[in-house]
């Protein structure tokens, strides 16, 4: 396998970028120490709206809205984006980003635990991102899967945890453990799911792609339309 530092930073010096505006927020993001997805994960986005156009997308985990601006930036003219956000502090700041993007209205920030919001979301979404606290995935997954619109992407970020998922829960630190082996379980239930097709990718932190497949076991077309497959 092809790894390490150098070739991380390889890749990232061929990076295309993004906007000038998406490049400030995240300058500010790393001076206020937020945490945003990494490059890699940023351009395998921009790589996945452009092959799925999705018009509806949920986020789950906003932080200051960079993630979302970024998929708002990239998705087809008209996409609507609803994201979630539990941490008080951090929901001002992503609500006055999406204004100075002039985002406000394609961008609809819902302030809360996701857990309790999912379910009172009523989709379908084609297009899902999880970027929330890692040791919760497990728990929203029944949800997302009941929002993710047949043939929608399920994205999930994070879920190698710097390479520790590899380790025995002994060899991680004992304030992890909790984390370590929920993700592990997510990682199972997406891999094992006979609703899905998952591959796990060693981008950024890790991500998940999962594509929502019929019951016969194929990605069939579906009209959105029509609702009809």
């Amino acid at each position: 396998m092809i790894s390490g530092e150098r070739m991380n930073t390889f890749l990232a010096s061929l990076d295309a970028g993004n906007t000038p505006f998406l490049d400030q927020i995240e300058r500010e993001a790393l001076e206020t120490n937020v945490p945003i997805i990494r490059t890699q994960t940023q351009g395998l986005l921009r790589f996945l709206l452009a092959v799925r156009k999705p018009m509806s997308i949920l986020e789950v985990g906003c932080a200051i809205g960079f993630s979302a601006l970024l998929m708002s930036e990239y998705a087809p003219e008209g996409c609507r984006i609803t994201t979630i956000e539990k941490y008080e502090k951090r929901i001002p700041v992503a609500k006055e980003n999406f204004v100075r993007a002039g985002k406000q209205d394609a961008i609809t920030l819902l302030e809360g635990d996701a857990a309790d919001i999912l379910k009172e979301l009523a989709g379908p979404y084609d297009f899902i991102f999880m970027d929330a606290a890692k040791g919760q995935y497990i728990h929203f997954l029944p949800e997302i899967l009941r929002l993710l619109a047949p043939e929608g992407l399920l994205v999930s970020d994070n879920v190698l945890q710097d390479g520790d998922i590899i380790e025995s829960r002994f060899a991680v630190e004992r304030r992890n453990r909790t984390i370590h082996s929920r993700m592990r379980e997510y990682l199972f239930a997406l891999t094992h799911n006979e609703a899905l097709r998952t591959v796990v990718l060693p981008v950024g932190d890790g991500v998940t792609v999962s594509v929502k497949v019929t019951p016969d076991g194929s990605a069939r077309h579906f009209d959105r339309k029509t609702g009809n497959g």
